[in-house]
């Protein structure tokens, strides 16, 4: 067996990016002697780009897992939805017919398990250290603790995706007033739809593989990503404004089924769970360096940024009874240890 670089991975990545969301492409596999098939083979599916670094750290920690398992477990990374899209890739989690799948708490995981959401509530971190100790501590320990009750099974480390911002056609957002009536791509997911309707937006749920076409037609207005996909899935090329709200943090559960957890070899099971957590650390560093140089990389790009002050947006939510309506949703257990990490809301 040889390695593969990070370099390959990228290559390889790159190859797979224009294969469309819902065709099954082949997936990122390490190479391998032809004399040693792995005895347990494993699926990873993800919905970033192929190019995206939760890809690249996730093809990382197949190798070391191939490695350190005396080649005896595999996993392949199948990218950019290759297996389906959100909805469809954890039916197929909780059937036992994919092994590993991230995703956001805060999307399709929320109509199964509602409070996964809570990491999402907007404005409500002030950094990402801040998110990361919650949801390495206490936060997520009880938030882990919801998804066995539903079959699933979610890795101790969150891999992040970071702060979202918001990118439209019309004008640069400074307060809440220049939301209002503004058509917003966002997930389907209430807890979005909720924040940009409490400012004053008019959201519309739609799928991650029809934003840019929705943006490009005019379809919306608008939609909110991380400075990363912005980048990656090209959205500059249909939006002239950025701006840096960071209105909600959100990240990914590298989840498996418990069912399917518990026929992985014994010896198998820390060693996978040590490289993807591993993996999920690394990709903090890469949003980190990323979110440092894709401003400056966008505004070539021709996207015009601005920073808005962010007073102002929370102070709207509180007013709305955003967070009042929340915090009844998600219990005063949960709310008590989020508000141990934000301060108080609302």
């Amino acid at each position: 067996m040889f390695d593969i670089t990070r370099r390959q991975a990228l290559t390889r990545s790159a190859a797979l990016i224009a294969t469309p969301a819902l065709i099954t492409a082949p997936a990122l596999i390490l190479p391998r002697s032809a004399h040693a098939a792995p005895e347990f083979s494993y699926k990873f599916g993800t919905n970033v780009p192929a190019t995206h670094p939760l890809n690249v750290r996730a093809v990382e920690a197949s190798e070391r897992i191939l490695k350190e398992t005396g080649g005896q477990v595999q996993i392949n990374v199948f990218p950019n939805n290759q297996l389906g899209n959100d909805s469809d890739m954890l039916s197929q989690l909780r059937a036992g017919g994919l092994e590993f799948f991230t995703i956001s708490g805060v999307n399709v995981l929320s109509q199964l398990v509602p409070i996964s959401s809570m990491w999402g509530l907007g404005f409500a971190w002030a950094n990402d250290d801040a998110v990361h100790k919650a949801l390495d501590g206490e936060l997520g320990k009880f938030l882990r603790g919801q998804f066995p009750k539903v079959g699933l099974l979610a890795m101790d480390t969150i891999w992040s995706s970071g702060f979202r911002q918001i990118t439209n056609s019309v004008k640069p957002i400074n307060t809440p007033d220049d939301l209002k009536g503004m058509k917003m791509r966002v997930p389907v997911s209430p807890l979005w739809t909720s924040l940009f309707k409490s400012l004053g937006a008019a959201p519309t749920s739609i799928s991650f593989a029809e934003t840019y076409s929705s943006l490009q037609t005019k379809v919306v207005d608008g939609q909110e990503n991380p400075l990363a996909i912005i980048s990656i899935a090209k959205l500059y090329e249909v939006q002239k404004f950025c701006s840096m709200t960071n209105h909600m943090w959100d990240g990914w559960w590298c989840m498996t089924n418990q069912k399917v957890w518990d026929r992985i070899p014994e010896k198998a099971r820390p060693i996978i769970a040590k490289h993807l957590n591993q993996a999920a650390l690394d990709m903090r560093a890469d949003g980190a360096k990323l979110n440092s140089s894709l401003r400056a990389e966008l505004a070539t790009k021709g996207l015009t940024f601005n920073d808005p002050k962010l007073d102002a947006f929370r102070s709207t939510l509180v007013k709305s009874g955003f967070y009042a309506e929340w915090r009844q949703k998600y219990g005063e257990e949960a709310w008590a240890l989020l508000e141990k990490y934000t301060g108080k809301l609302g």
